[in-house]
């Protein structure tokens, strides 16, 4: 059956309306089917092809644009695990800059992407929470911490999980290896063990009369036996004694500081710790009291009255934290994806 040539409109914009079920060889089909259907005089066929196709292609082109902004099971969703109170300034700091990479890489809040966020201080209710943001299905997981990633890994090994604030993510059990981690965690290589050194050389010159010095940490961090291990192999060779300083809340921080203060010539290291990152302000504090010389893995000691730091910036990190979302949005595998 012809259709007359005033029933071309319509027959283009059903085109259009079917153009989401076509694939890559749709448009050669279609122009057979409109061939069969145009009236058969070549001048009105040939014209009309012509802007079918045309029309057609422009359809191709804005679809994939309309579709996102219409279409609500293409929301993409992200769930943020965070180590840090809700209301801390550098919690604040961190996600904004999160959200703004990602924004800058294309995704809008709302639009094409949701982020759940949860937050649990010092690793507070973290298996709990950690559950709560799985249970929720999300795309890709965000872990700020050892800690963090420890739990959302017990909980998951099938959604990809994204970390930052992570040493020897290797000894930690979360990664085959940094070129390829081959499970479903990728992220962001903290501190490798060196930094102790450095971290130890800058007590030392702070501090010249230095015997010990106490390494303030949770024993329950994943990697607290590697920042051990670095710290002991590093101490004696500028002839400090190292003192190991577990701690695991705010009533062991403040033992801990009562009986370390009484030897002479000591000093603290604080490495990356989001117990100790939680009750920074008790431990600058208590340092301050008991005069005793630190260096912290953080700036965000210092801010509170701490005396060193030197490290990474934090608020950097979680952004460049958004690369490897975006990447695994988009299709990327964690497994393939190497650790900076």
């Amino acid at each position: 059956m012809r259709l007359p040539a005033s029933s071309l409109p319509d027959l283009i914009r059903q085109s259009i309306l079917l153009r989401k079920k076509m694939d890559a060889r749709g448009i050669s089909a279609f122009t057979r089917v409109f061939d069969a259907l145009l009236p058969a005089h070549d001048g009105v066929k040939i014209l009309a092809r012509r802007e079918f196709i045309s029309l057609l292609g422009g359809a191709a082109a804005a679809w994939p644009l309309a579709a996102r902004a219409q279409q609500p099971d293409t929301v993409r969703r992200i769930g943020v695990l965070m180590g840090l109170p809700e209301d801390d300034p550098e919690t604040k700091g961190r996600l904004a800059k999160f959200r703004g990479e990602l924004k800058r890489l294309g995704w809008s809040e709302g639009r094409d992407l949701r982020i759940d966020t949860r937050f649990a201080p010092a690793g507070a209710q973290a298996q709990v929470l950690a559950k709560e943001l799985v249970d929720l299905r999300p795309d890709v997981l965000l872990a700020h911490s050892a800690q963090i990633a420890a739990v959302l890994q017990r909980q998951t090994r099938a959604i990809p999980i994204v970390f930052v604030n992570v040493s020897d993510p290797i000894g930690a059990g979360f990664v085959d290896s940094l070129a390829r981690p081959g499970g479903n965690l990728t992220g962001l290589l903290h501190y490798e063990a060196g930094i102790f050194g450095k971290w130890l050389a800058l007590l030392k010159e702070i501090a010249p009369h230095l015997a010990r010095a106490a390494l303030v940490a949770n024993p329950k961090n994943p990697v607290y036996d590697y920042f051990l291990r670095s710290a002991n192999a590093t101490a004696p060779l500028i002839a400090i004694e190292l003192v190991p300083g577990p701690v695991e809340n705010a009533a062991d921080i403040a033992r801990f500081f009562e009986n370390f203060a009484r030897m002479p010539d000591s000093g603290l290291l604080v490495p990356p710790d989001v117990m100790t990152m939680t009750y920074r302000d008790l431990i600058v504090a208590l340092a301050a009291r008991h005069r005793l010389p630190a260096v912290y893995s953080f700036r965000l000691f210092v801010t509170a009255g701490g005396l060193m730091s030197y490290g990474t910036d934090q608020v950097d990190m979680f952004g460049q934290t958004a690369s490897y979302i975006d990447r695994i949005l988009r299709g990327a595998k964690p497994a393939d994806e190497v650790i900076e």
